[in-house]
């Protein structure tokens, strides 16, 4: 592995950005397979977290523009749970939200060129 996990900033710390960064190259490192079975596990459960991470910052980010676009006269907007956000559908499945977005932090990568 490039780096220690142990190194690395705590998840919860990191920015919108910085998670997805890192994700990518999570799903980078994964894809190569040149690591251990151990080495890949601790990868895939740190991908788990940055995934988290990233949806939560997207779920904040949703929950801000629903703030913004609620009606000005006076009106509120029904609660979160109730606006069909993912919470609230009983077919949530974090895990797998969480796999379709490593899956897109593995589409996002470069194509490798063939030798």
């Amino acid at each position: 592995m490039s780096q220690n996990l142990s190194d690395l900033p705590d998840v919860s710390t990191l920015s919108y950005e910085q998670a997805r960064d890192e994700l990518v190259e999570v799903v980078r490192q994964l894809e190569a397979g040149s690591t251990s079975l151990e080495d890949a596990l601790t990868l895939w459960e740190r991908g788990e977290a940055l995934a988290a991470r990233c949806q939560s910052w997207l779920d904040n980010a949703r929950a801000r523009l629903d703030a913004a676009r609620a009606p000005a006269d006076g009106q509120t907007s029904p609660p979160a749970d109730q606006r069909g956000t993912a919470a609230a559908r009983p077919d949530h499945d974090p895990a797998a939200e969480r796999e379709a977005a490593l899956d897109d932090a593995a589409a996002a990568l470069p194509e490798e060129e063939s030798a």
